[in-house]
């Protein structure tokens, strides 16, 4: 008895500490968004800014910084230079093993990250099956690919429609079966009119998956962008948001066919 009306007492004050909390987020400041990646193609970084609630999206690209990347293996440092289209670049492609830190330096504020440049999966593989749903039957993309046995590897999977963004999804490596990563990915209605437009896939869309591995750093970032949840800080330094990712890509591509589908048995 004297356990239960502990409890109660408990409930009580918890409930008599109850406060509403009043988070100004409509007028927090513009942070600095960083999206960075290294590849076997050379180096891209996006600035960017968030977007107060209540105003349009802001896409305008910031070009304004110095921006470089150092190969901490060798010591060479690499500044960047933006384009036209407001992005900063160089060629240089980067090494697999070799560590990489970016920099980035704006107005008095310093951001710094590093990341260890990974190597391409081998072998990737689309195929597309229907799986019965209550409300329809929904295009499922499998994606499979040969991990390179790196410990604790994860991978970011990047799906492009017709050239144009579309889907993604993170995938932990440690569920690989005998090397080979399987990632199943829900795309589109069988009834593409039922579908909303960002998701809809008809007769002979073509869909291309790009394949980074990541760190677990990185794998824990996006899946909390995915929850909508905190994650892990990226940069040191000043405050900011976004990532730097160095790894070698993989490709695959597929036609979209709904005639010819089979469905999950």
């Amino acid at each position: 008895m004297k356990k239960y009306i502990y409890i109660l007492i408990l409930s009580l004050l918890l409930v008599s500490c109850e406060k509403e909390l009043d988070f100004k987020y409509h007028d927090v400041e513009p942070q600095l968004v960083i999206e960075a990646a290294l590849t076997s193609d050379g180096a891209r970084v996006s600035l960017t800014e968030t977007t107060p609630m209540s105003e349009p999206i802001n896409t305008i690209k910031i070009t304004d910084a110095a921006v470089s990347i150092t190969d901490l293996a060798i010591g060479d440092c690499r500044h960047l230079v933006v384009g036209d289209d407001g992005v900063y670049a160089d060629a240089t492609p980067g090494e697999v093993g070799h560590e990489y830190r970016l920099s980035v330096e704006r107005n008095g504020h310093t951001y710094a990250s590093s990341c260890v440049m990974r190597a391409a999966v081998t072998e990737p593989e689309l195929e597309f099956k229907w799986i019965k749903m209550p409300y329809d039957h929904v295009a499922v993309l499998q994606v499979s690919f040969t991990a390179q046995g790196v410990p604790d590897e994860c991978y970011w999977v990047r799906l492009y429609r017709n050239g144009e963004p579309y889907m993604w999804s993170v995938v932990d490596g440690s569920y690989s079966i005998g090397g080979t990563v399987n990632d199943a990915i829900m795309t589109s209605r069988k009834d593409p009119d039922k579908e909303d437009d960002a998701t809809a896939l008809r007769d002979g869309d073509v869909v291309r998956a790009c394949i980074a591995p990541v760190s677990r750093a990185m794998f824990d970032y996006l899946m909390a962008i995915q929850s909508d949840s905190n994650g892990p800080r990226m940069f040191t330094g000043d405050y900011c948001l976004g990532y730097f990712l160095a790894a070698s890509l993989a490709e695959a591509s597929i036609v979209f066919r709904p005639g010819e589908m089979e469905e999950y048995k």
